[in-house]
Protein backbone atom coordinates (compact mmCIF):
# COMPACT_ATOMS: atom_id res chain seq x y z
CA UNK A 1 0.00 0.00 0.00
CA UNK A 2 1.34 3.40 -0.98
CA UNK A 3 0.23 6.39 1.02
CA UNK A 4 -1.39 9.32 -0.77
CA UNK A 5 -0.36 12.86 0.13
CA UNK A 6 -3.66 13.34 1.99
CA UNK A 7 -3.10 10.16 4.03
CA UNK A 8 0.50 11.14 4.73
CA UNK A 9 -0.63 14.60 5.91
CA UNK A 10 -3.21 12.97 8.21
CA UNK A 11 -0.56 10.67 9.72
CA UNK A 12 1.83 13.61 10.17
CA UNK A 13 -0.86 15.47 12.10
CA UNK A 14 -1.35 12.46 14.39
CA UNK A 15 2.40 12.09 14.94
CA UNK A 16 2.93 15.75 15.79
CA UNK A 17 2.05 15.29 19.46
CA UNK A 18 3.76 11.92 19.87
CA UNK A 19 6.98 11.31 21.77
CA UNK A 20 9.62 8.94 20.37
CA UNK A 21 9.02 5.35 21.52
CA UNK A 22 12.46 4.10 20.40
CA UNK A 23 15.83 5.86 20.64
CA UNK A 24 18.66 4.86 18.30
CA UNK A 25 22.18 5.52 19.58
CA UNK A 26 25.76 5.02 18.45
CA UNK A 27 25.20 1.35 17.60
CA UNK A 28 22.74 2.40 14.89
CA UNK A 29 19.87 0.15 13.92
CA UNK A 30 20.23 -3.07 15.92
CA UNK A 31 18.07 -6.21 16.09
CA UNK A 32 16.88 -5.01 19.52
CA UNK A 33 15.77 -1.64 18.08
CA UNK A 34 14.03 -3.42 15.24
CA UNK A 35 12.21 -5.75 17.63
CA UNK A 36 11.07 -2.79 19.73
CA UNK A 37 9.79 -1.03 16.61
CA UNK A 38 7.95 -4.20 15.50
CA UNK A 39 6.19 -4.46 18.87
CA UNK A 40 5.31 -0.76 18.91
CA UNK A 41 3.97 -0.84 15.33
CA UNK A 42 1.82 -3.86 16.16
CA UNK A 43 0.40 -2.08 19.20
CA UNK A 44 0.06 1.44 17.78
CA UNK A 45 0.41 1.38 13.96
CA UNK A 46 2.12 4.82 14.01
CA UNK A 47 5.37 5.44 15.90
CA UNK A 48 8.00 8.12 16.20
CA UNK A 49 11.69 7.20 16.51
CA UNK A 50 14.49 9.48 17.67
CA UNK A 51 18.16 9.37 16.73
CA UNK A 52 20.52 10.38 19.52
CA UNK A 53 23.36 12.80 18.80
CA UNK A 54 25.93 10.00 18.98
CA UNK A 55 24.29 8.13 16.08
CA UNK A 56 26.57 8.76 13.10
CA UNK A 57 24.14 7.56 10.41
CA UNK A 58 21.90 9.90 8.44
CA UNK A 59 18.29 9.97 9.69
CA UNK A 60 16.86 9.30 6.19
CA UNK A 61 19.07 6.20 5.78
CA UNK A 62 18.08 4.84 9.19
CA UNK A 63 14.39 5.54 8.49
CA UNK A 64 14.49 3.69 5.16
CA UNK A 65 16.34 0.72 6.70
CA UNK A 66 13.92 0.59 9.66
CA UNK A 67 10.91 0.72 7.32
CA UNK A 68 12.32 -2.11 5.24
CA UNK A 69 13.04 -4.31 8.28
CA UNK A 70 9.64 -3.70 9.88
CA UNK A 71 7.62 -3.81 6.63
CA UNK A 72 6.31 -0.31 7.32
CA UNK A 73 6.35 3.04 5.52
CA UNK A 74 8.26 6.21 6.30
CA UNK A 75 5.73 8.98 6.88
CA UNK A 76 8.25 11.75 7.48
CA UNK A 77 11.79 12.53 8.54
CA UNK A 78 12.34 15.78 10.43
CA UNK A 79 15.72 16.54 11.93
CA UNK A 80 16.80 13.54 13.96
CA UNK A 81 13.31 12.04 14.28
CA UNK A 82 11.24 10.00 11.89
CA UNK A 83 7.76 8.50 11.82
CA UNK A 84 6.81 5.00 10.63
CA UNK A 85 3.37 3.65 9.80
CA UNK A 86 2.22 0.08 9.32
CA UNK A 87 -1.44 -0.70 8.77
CA UNK A 88 -2.88 -2.97 11.42
CA UNK A 89 -4.77 -6.18 10.83
CA UNK A 90 -8.41 -5.64 9.86
CA UNK A 91 -9.76 -6.69 13.24
CA UNK A 92 -7.25 -4.58 15.20
CA UNK A 93 -7.05 -1.35 13.20
CA UNK A 94 -6.57 1.73 15.33
CA UNK A 95 -6.07 4.36 12.60
CA UNK A 96 -8.57 4.91 9.81
CA UNK A 97 -6.92 6.72 6.92
CA UNK A 98 -8.80 9.21 4.73
CA UNK A 99 -10.31 7.51 1.67
CA UNK A 100 -8.41 7.43 -1.57
CA UNK A 101 -10.76 9.48 -3.77
CA UNK A 102 -10.77 9.12 -7.54
CA UNK A 103 -13.21 11.63 -9.06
Amino acid sequence: MTLTSKQRAYLKSLAMTMNPVVQIGKEGLTPENTRSMEEALTARELIKIGLLKNCTQEPREVAEAAAERTHSQVVQVIGRKFVLYREGKDDKKKIVLPANRKD
